[in-house]
């Protein structure tokens, strides 16, 4: 069984409001003549003006009929706005990286192995800044929001506190902390496991109580695809007790699913959102008009798998800026000299190059008839989002969509589509102003000359990323 949290931690989770109010320092902006890209679908807008008050959008009007009002004035002559981007399953790095390590030095299941104090300290130290070097790479790519689906509890919420309380460069912050499932099933080993849910209950409502969960993950994939072995399944009955358990706390849930079977029986269980496109095959049409009639979001996940094909093949892509600025040079000399070797020996690298583009095409299908997908990457890194998107465009999903699925569906996957997600009066600020037309190419969404979180621009040249300070790129055109 994992631990919960200490009571430190869960008394200073306490503490933490967990509304989404903008922060009180935010400062007032209208943005002028911008052509707005403003995430709800409908075609883009030239020589619109955007009024910012209190980390809030105030109103959303053609420049020539604006109110006149005090605030900082932001010319968008020639320039796009769009939503910030939504990152809807993300596994921060520290404790849990991509590479599903736990943190440094810590074996969560045996105390004895634990390191001496100052070890632990160092660890939860280096953990830290870790962890913070990714959330300013999410930043400075454009994205305000990210869910984490599954960490080491004190590393993750821990950061989630300090985002809300302003403390640090971060975007929102929403996570599960652990996961739940059945003992021996998918991300078992850091997971709250129910077996017998009168005995198991009580465990769930402490974690539901401790840890206060955005989101609650569950597993529903017994392997056996790919190079997997089987795995045991969490049975469909004790699935429907447990979501209804935590839908009964107003929290939503999601689950690991990765075939058309398994998806389907998730949602008939009473799913909110799934967190994996179906990769074991080609998708039904029956099932892409299933998932329109329930608009159960899907989260697309696509670069997990086809990054391992894409590093060995295209190492290249590591020159581009963003990677550049979210990666240190040590860690792309790893990747490039330790990481693309070692990948290119794996049968399960070329297995998942077969099947992304079946993956991509059953997010084509879904989006088309009319279903929910949300941009989601399932990594720890911000320009895996651009690729994401790029991934998208690839299947054939026209580039002004697939800003919708990168913006307002990431903010329906969680349930905050009343705040986020879009550009429109009485939501919370957070906005990316680009050089480019993404509606023409979705690569343009990397054209970044700023980001505003709840009202707040980046400062950039005060991001830890990982590769070094960068000057403000909107001085730069």
């Amino acid at each position: 069984m994992i631990r919960f949290p200490s009571q430190a931690l869960a008394t200073c989770m306490t503490a933490v409001a967990l509304a989404l109010a903008a922060p009180a320092l935010a400062e007032d902006f209208v943005i002028e003549n911008v052509t707005l890209v403003d995430g709800t679908g409908q075609p883009k807008q030239a020589d619109m003006s955007i009024g910012v008050e209190d980390g809030r959008i105030t109103f959303v009007t053609p420049t020539s009929a604006a109110p006149r009002v005090p605030g900082r004035r932001l010319d968008g002559t020639n320039h796009y706005l769009i939503p910030g981007l939504i990152d809807a399953h993300i596994h921060l790095k520290g404790a849990r990286g991509g590479d599903g390590r736990r943190m440094v030095g810590v074996e969560r299941n045996n105390p004895q192995a634990s390191p001496p104090p100052e070890q632990a300290t160092a660890d939860a130290a280096t953990a830290h800044a870790a962890g913070l070097q990714a959330l300013a790479s999410f930043l400075y790519s454009g994205v305000t929001s990210v869910f984490d689906a599954g960490n080491v509890p004190e590393h993750i919420l821990g950061l989630r506190a300090e985002e809300r309380a302003g403390r640090i460069l971060s975007p929102r912050i929403f996570a599960t902390g652990n996961l739940v499932t059945y003992p021996g099933s998918h991300g078992g080993s850091m997971a709250i496991e129910i077996d017998d849910w009168s005995e198991d209950r009580p465990a769930l409502l402490r974690y539901l109580e401790e840890q206060k969960p955005d989101v609650v993950k569950l597993t529903l994939d017994e392997h056996g695809w790919g190079t997997r072995p089987l795995i045991t399944l969490l049975p469909l009955d004790l699935m429907q007790e447990i979501i209804l358990e935590v839908n009964r706390h107003g929290i939503r849930t999601t689950a690991h699913t990765s075939s058309e079977l398994r998806a389907t029986e998730a949602i008939f269980a009473g799913i909110d959102s799934l967190a994996h496109p179906v990769i074991q095959g080609p998708i039904t049409e029956e099932f892409a008009k299933l998932m329109a009639a329930k608009r159960t979001p899907m989260a697309t996940t696509l670069t997990i798998g086809e990054g391992y094909s894409r590093l060995v093949e295209h190492p290249e892509y590591l020159d581009q800026p963003l990677y550049q600025a979210s990666y240190s040079p040590a860690e792309i000399e790893e990747l490039r000299t330790t990481t693309l070797p070692a990948w290119r020996e794996r049968g399960w690298t070329w297995w998942m190059k077969v099947m992304t583009p079946v993956a991509q095409e059953n997010m084509r299908m879904i989006d088309a008839a009319g279903g929910i997908i949300a941009i989601a990457t399932d990594q720890t890194l911000g320009p895996a989002v651009h690729r994401e998107m790029e991934l998208l465009q690839a299947a054939g999903v026209p580039a002004d969509r697939i800003i919708t699925i990168a913006t307002l569906n990431g903010a329906r996957h969680l349930g905050k589509q009343d705040e986020l997600g879009s550009i429109e009066p009485g939501k919370l600020a957070d906005m990316v102003l680009l050089s480019a037309d993404p509606t023409v190419d979705i690569d343009n969404a990397k054209q970044i000359v700023w980001v505003m979180k709840a009202g707040q621009l980046v400062d950039e040249d005060r991001l830890p990323l990982a590769g070094g300070r960068r000057p403000l790129r909107r001085d730069q055109r």
